[in-house]
C-alpha cells in the first residue's frame, strides 16, 4: 500500500510539472502606465514605462513584496485598474511599498561620470520577451540614446532573466556609447532612512546586501523588513555614499560591452526572516 501511495504521489507530481502550472511570469503592462512587471513564486517587481515619465522617470527596480507561492502581479493590476487604484498598495499577501523614486531603486544600474550617477532621459520605451516558460522568463528594455555627460551619449539594452524558486534575477546590462574610450557603470541600490542602520550588514568588492524598513508610504504602514542585493562579479570597487542616498559597486566598461549581475530581494514575513539568512543566500551567490 505504501508502495502504491508513492507512486500516486510521484505520478501527481509529474502531471503538474507537464502541465505548466507557472511559476514565473513577465510582460509590459500598457493599462497601468506602462509598468513592464515581472514576478516569480518567491520575488516580484516592475520597472517604470513611458507614462510614467516625469513620475518618475527611473531606471531603477521596484520591488514587490510578497508571500511565498502563487503569482499575484496580475491580480493586483486587475484591482487596481478596475478602481481600487490603491489596492497593490495594500497588504493582500504582499504589497507594494518600496520607494524608488529617480534612484537605481532595488538593483540597477547607470554610467557614473565625475561622481555623478548619469540617468537615462527616459523610462524603457520599448521592450521584447525572448523566453517565457512555466519555469523561465527573458525580457529585453531599451533605454532610448540620451547625453549621459557632455559629449557623451549612451543607450542601454536591459536583459532580465528570472527563473522560479529564486530570490535572484539575472541582468545583462550592454551600454553603447560615443564620445568616451571608457565609462564606470555603477550597480547598486538606493539607501533609505538612516544610512548606519540601512547599510553595512554586508558589503564586499563585488556584492552588496541592505536591511531596510519596509515602508515608504503611508497608504498602510509596514512593520516589515526588506533585504536587497547586488552582485556584480569582477568590479573594480564598492562606494557607500550618503550624498548619492546608494550602495554601489563599480565597474569600468567599453563601448557595447555587457554589465552582468544579479539582484534580489526577500521580505521579512517570507521566509528569509533575519538579516543574517540574507547575507547567508548573498554570500552563496
Amino acid at each position: 500500500m505504501r508502495q502504491l501511495i508513492l507512486a500516486i504521489l510521484a505520478a501527481s507530481l509529474l502531471i503538474a510539472s507537464c502541465s505548466g502550472d507557472p511559476r514565473v511570469m513577465a510582460r509590459p503592462v500598457p493599462e497601468r502606465a506602462d509598468d513592464f512587471a515581472f514576478e516569480n513564486d518567491l520575488v516580484a517587481g516592475r520597472f517604470y514605462g513611458k507614462a510614467l515619465e516625469g513620475n518618475p522617470t527611473s531606471p531603477g527596480l521596484d520591488i514587490w513584496v510578497k508571500l511565498p507561492g502563487r503569482l499575484v502581479a496580475n491580480e493586483w493590476y486587475a484591482a487596481a485598474t478596475s478602481g481600487d487604484g490603491s489596492y497593490y498598495h495594500r497588504d493582500h499577501g504582499g504589497k507594494d511599498c518600496y520607494k524608488v523614486a529617480v534612484s537605481l531603486g532595488g538593483g540597477a544600474s547607470v554610467p557614473f561620470i565625475n561622481g555623478a550617477l548619469c540617468y537615462p532621459a527616459t523610462n524603457y520605451r520599448s521592450s521584447e520577451i525572448l523566453e517565457s516558460t512555466p519555469r523561465k522568463v527573458t525580457f529585453v528594455l531599451h533605454y532610448p540614446e540620451w547625453e549621459a555627460a557632455e559629449g557623451v551619449t549612451v543607450s542601454l539594452d536591459k536583459k532580465f532573466t528570472l527563473r522560479a524558486g529564486t530570490y535572484f534575477a539575472e541582468v545583462e546590462d550592454t551600454y553603447n556609447f560615443s564620445g568616451a574610450e571608457s565609462m564606470d557603470i555603477a550597480v547598486g541600490a538606493t539607501i533609505h532612512g538612516n544610512m548606519d542602520t540601512a547599510v553595512g550588514v554586508f558589503e564586499k568588492a563585488d556584492r552588496l546586501a541592505l536591511w531596510e524598513d519596509a515602508s515608504d508610504q503611508g497608504t498602510e504602514p509596514e512593520d516589515g523588513k526588506i533585504g536587497v542585493a547586488v552582485v556584480l562579479p569582477g568590479a573594480d570597487y564598492s562606494l557607500k555614499s550618503a550624498v548619492l542616498d546608494h550602495s554601489l559597486l563599480v565597474k569600468k566598461v567599453k563601448p557595447g560591452e555587457t554589465v552582468c549581475y544579479k539582484v534580489g530581494s526577500c521580505w521579512s514575513k517570507g521566509k528569509v526572516k533575519t538579516p543574517e539568512e540574507w547575507v547567508k543566500l548573498v554570500e552563496n551567490q
